[in-house]
């Protein structure tokens, strides 16, 4: 059976899930679904048409599901999404999306987001991803599986992270980011890939020797980008993870691909 705290204010139509417990203080709203084993610590708000999957854990002064801060927001019935076993530290704010979006703020399955994380409106974040302490979102950012997001980084909206990719701490990134790569700056440029996060995942040396080989090819070659890429793809694009990365630079963009100082700077002088 659940556990609600005497303190905690559950709305008439809330669902409390088998084996919740909802803490001090804690404000559910009419339509949130809380699922089974799901924990809100203590002093923890969730409005709207939200859904906190089964085994997630939010902690003290967590908001999920409030309206976004967008002005063209004008009360519609969006929704949003925390997926099962999360966990949503202290202070983070995760806001419900808007018509002009997806309509749907969505965090995968046994993902971590660490203290004063803001995952603003249609933001859809993966599985098993991992964002650190004070990183901020604009709106529609999308966060591959098993990407890592550093500390204090600044994600533009309408930006596409890739799976498995690496952002470095007090990154400002302000387009998309390959599957796998790694970037870092002010304004981050690409510097390499995650080759820590690859060997996680057990992809062997000779795939890794092929991907590292379409990368430089493909970010660092001679050639125009669109001819590196078509170049890369003919010699290489039976490896699935490049056929992946291939795939991911020629998808439609709103923001743009990330680039290394050194390949945008060559491709420009072209």
């Amino acid at each position: 059976m659940s556990v609600i705290h005497p303190s905690a204010i559950v709305a008439p139509g809330a669902t409390i899930g088998e084996g919740a417990r909802i803490g001090p203080w804690c404000t559910i709203g009419p339509e949130v679904v809380i699922g089974d084993g799901a924990e809100l610590v203590s002093h923890v708000v969730v409005d709207g048409r939200t859904r906190i999957g089964p085994g997630a854990r939010l902690w003290p002064f967590a908001t999920v599901g409030l309206p976004p801060q967008d002005l063209k927001y004008k009360g519609e019935p969006t929704e949003t999404e925390v997926g099962a076993r999360t966990q949503v530290r202290e202070h983070v704010t995760i806001h419900r999306g808007t018509v002009t979006g997806s309509g749907v703020t969505r965090v995968g399955a046994d993902c971590l987001l660490m203290a004063v994380v803001h995952v603003a409106h249609d933001c859809d974040i993966g599985d098993g991803v991992i964002v650190a302490n004070n990183v901020v979102m604009g709106g529609h950012v999308h966060i591959g599986d098993g990407a890592v997001i550093g500390g204090a980084a600044a994600l533009h909206q309408f930006v596409r992270i890739g799976r498995g990719a690496m952002i470095g701490g007090v990154s400002g990134v302000e387009a998309d980011v390959i599957p796998f790569g790694t970037v870092i700056g002010n304004r981050a440029r690409l510097t390499g890939l995650n080759v820590i996060g690859l060997k996680r995942r057990g992809v062997d040396r000779a795939r890794m020797h092929m991907l590292r080989a379409a990368f430089r090819r493909v970010f660092f070659g001679d050639q125009v980008f669109a001819e590196r890429v078509a170049a890369v793809r003919a010699e290489y694009g039976g490896e699935p993870l490049v056929a992946e990365m291939l795939a991911f630079v020629e998808a439609p963009s709103k923001r743009g691909l990330i680039r290394s100082a050194r390949s945008a700077d060559a491709d420009e002088a072209s």
